[in-house]
């Protein structure tokens, strides 16, 4: 067996449960997440995801309006509900 070593790093902390939970369910801890992270790393000479300071173009300002705008009209009872016939229906 490789020798290994300790690493402490901070994280917060519902950060931390959500992560355990999600690698435990995927039958991992948080120690062989963090290996795996590692060793894909150094075999591809980069961090193993894309990093972007680009937001997601969806959520561009006029989405994001529109988007609160529905959420306060259904929170206020202001909205519409149709049948998939009836939608089906406004489209001929």
């Amino acid at each position: 067996m490789a020798d290994t070593t300790n690493l402490n790093i901070r994280i917060d902390k519902e950060l931390k449960e959500q992560a355990e939970v999600f690698f435990s369910e995927l039958g991992l801890t948080m120690s062989s997440a963090f290996n795996i992270f590692v060793r894909q790393s150094l075999r591809q000479g980069k961090i193993p995801f894309e990093l972007s300071l680009v937001a997601d173009p969806f959520y561009n300002s006029t989405n994001t309006a529109i988007l609160q705008k529905s959420i306060d009209e259904a929170e206020s009872g202001k909205f519409t509900t149709k049948t998939l016939d009836e939608f089906r229906a406004m489209e001929e």
